[in-house]
């Protein structure tokens, strides 16, 4: 999960072994990438897209045969000659138009499936494999909103554009036929039908920009009613749920602004088609009439141009069509948008043959920064193989980041990161997840039962280990107590802050990493709780290194080493009780600073 992808502060993604994933060729301009993401989305449709094309295409055909057929039958009633044949070809005219609908509407839904499903799967793929990063750029419930909702309309591409371009068959098809029946009929259903290709362009245009903006004011009421229902309890409790409201609601204004936008795009081009349709239809009926009295054209061919001129001005029915089509585009630019953001890419080394004795860590002229500020910078120091060390430093000082960057969460600007000699971006993903392993302060609980949150992770575990795992994290007897014991099912196990830290703890300790960090792991943890485990994580077991972010005195004097950072530096890598007599580090615990007996502090 996010827990095991890249980068933990969103300026991170600048910095090296951090590429474009381009799983769809998303690169380029904005509407550039929304325009291939689009065209990779609508080939996912494979042949029910297809099928659907070739219905359509047989519908217009029909659609356009049909006028000639009855006009050919309404010339041959006064002789009657040739009027079964003539019924006979409408009739089968009218089937294909039947059968091509039914068709038409199985291959709608079918493509439509499969180009969202795509275009979803991928959204989340690189979502998981970004992790922390994505939440930097955007907000979780516009993140939701993306995936969801503008997933579904961009995947609607497909059938939408064979949709539109078929839709262009019946108009220009009437007018061939109008040309082939009276040159100057043809050339004035043309003259209009232009008149309304200009008009559709410009709404096009408009729309898609207008609905962009739609689309984006509904994540951003999405993204904070989110936060909202997520900060509940603390909402309530400060008695400001009218503010929150107003809060959440504050976009509505813009919202409503871009929705009648879209109204007076569509009620200008609507009425705009509504004058002109008329008018052409009228202008190629008059030209007809004139060339019947002429003696040109029979009382048929009148008939024809009559049924071609409606069929021509049908473009301006495509309202609805390109409606949808400038959804599909603006769902296709903010589903693109998230796939720019840069996944990491790994190498293909393996760690040397493990010595049992942990991994050893080491920090190389470490520079990082996070929000235009340097965090960590000219870090150099060893976590030496089998060591438990506690960091320590004051609050913003970088240690959750020197823990991200231990791990791979995040990646150096300059210098390196090796474990056992290997840089950190050398090793193949397998390699560093399995030498790796984090436990967070709210750890993301994953799996169906508790003993799959235990077991997730590289590889499977047995469940003696995933019982000896959660005793070690003191999780066992409240695990016990529940209906199913480890069977129960996640959903139905009411669990406290410090339930969850322990489940972390434990899904942590059932795997055989290398180098296990624990970032403020114990935080929610009583403080028997939190004793216990810190003798757990400070016991005799040197088969695994530790890193320990560190709040408490009490756990900085249970390990071996202590990292003290101090404004971006390393101040000093030494013993617990050493670094105790000087006051700067003693004030970092502030009146809980009480120290241990075992390293030679009080109790």
């Amino acid at each position: 999960m996010a827990q095991n992808t890249q980068c933990l502060n969103r300026p991170l993604r600048q910095c090296g072994g951090r590429v474009n994933s381009d799983p769809a060729g998303v690169s380029a301009g904005p509407w550039r990438q929304a325009n291939r993401l689009l065209l990779s989305t609508g080939r996912r449709g494979g042949l029910w897209t297809c099928a659907l094309a070739l219905a359509t295409l047989a519908c217009a055909g029909a659609d356009i045969l049909l006028p000639t057929a009855l006009g050919r039958a309404l010339d041959a009633l006064p002789g009657g000659g040739h009027i079964t044949w003539a019924l006979l070809v409408c009739a089968a005219l009218i089937a294909t138009m039947v059968a091509g609908k039914v068709i038409g509407d199985i291959a709608t839904g079918q493509s439509n499936a499969r180009c969202t499903a795509w275009l979803r799967m991928t959204l989340v793929r690189h979502l998981v494999a970004i992790g922390p990063a994505a939440t930097r750029r955007f907000e979780t419930g516009d993140l939701v909103t993306r995936v969801t909702r503008n997933a579904s309309e961009a995947g609607q591409i497909g059938i939408t554009a064979v949709m539109v371009g078929v839709g262009l068959v019946p108009p220009v098809g009437s007018i061939i036929a109008l040309t082939l029946i009276d040159p100057w009929v043809g050339l004035t259903a043309l003259a209009g039908v232009l008149a309304m290709a200009g008009l559709l362009r410009a709404f096009v245009r408009d729309n898609t920009e207008t609905i962009r903006g739609y689309l984006r004011s509904q994540g951003l009421i999405a993204a904070r009613l989110l936060d909202a229902l997520s900060g509940a309890r603390t909402i309530a409790a400060a008695g400001s749920i009218e503010r929150e409201r107003r809060r959440i609601l504050q976009p509505l204004p813009d919202l409503r602004e871009h929705g009648m936008g879209m109204w007076r795009n569509q009620v200008r081009m609507t009425s705009q088609a509504a004058v002109i349709g008329p008018l052409l239809q009228l202008s190629v009926v008059g030209v007809a009439g004139f060339g019947l009295v002429a003696g040109r054209l029979s009382v048929g061919d009148l008939y024809a141009a009559s049924r071609y001129a409606v069929m021509a001005a049908g473009i301006g029915s495509a309202v609805g069509l390109l409606n949808k089509l400038s959804r599909a585009r603006a769902g296709g630019r903010r589903a693109a948008e998230v796939l720019t953001e840069p996944m990491t890419r790994y190498g293909d080394a393996i760690l040397p043959e493990s010595s049992g004795k942990g991994g050893r860590l080491e920090f190389r002229g470490v520079r990082v920064s996070a929000a235009g500020e340097t965090v960590i910078d000219g870090l150099d120091f060893v976590v030496p193989a089998g060591a438990t060390v506690a960091v320590v430093g004051r609050s913003g000082g970088g240690k959750s980041l020197l823990a991200a960057l231990a791990g791979r969460l995040a990646d150096p600007e300059r210098g390196q990161v090796l474990l056992d000699g290997v840089p950190l971006p050398d090793l193949s993903h397998d390699e560093l997840r399995g030498a790796v392993g984090f436990a967070f302060e709210r750890p993301a609980l994953v799996g169906g039962t508790i003993e799959d949150v235990i077991n997730f992770g590289p590889g499977d575990r047995t469940a003696a280990k995933v019982r000896e795992a959660a005793a070690s994290a003191r999780a066992d007897t409240f695990v016990q107590r529940l209906p199913q014991g480890y069977r129960t099912e996640l959903a139905a196990a009411p669990l406290s802050g410090g339930e969850m830290q322990r489940l972390g703890l434990a899904r942590a300790f059932a795997h055989s990493y290398r180098v296990l960090i624990l970032d403020d792991a114990t935080s929610s943890l009583d403080t028997v709780t939190e004793r216990q485990v810190g003798a757990v994580l400070a016991g005799g077991d040197r088969s695994q290194t530790r890193l320990i972010i560190a709040h408490r005195a009490a756990t900085a004097a249970r390990t071996d080493l202590v990292a003290w950072l101090d404004r971006g530096s390393l101040r000093g890598l030494r013993p617990h009780s050493e670094l105790w007599r000087d006051p700067d580090y003693r004030a970092l615990f502030g009146a809980e600073a009480v120290p241990a007996e075992p390293v030679g502090v009080p109790a």
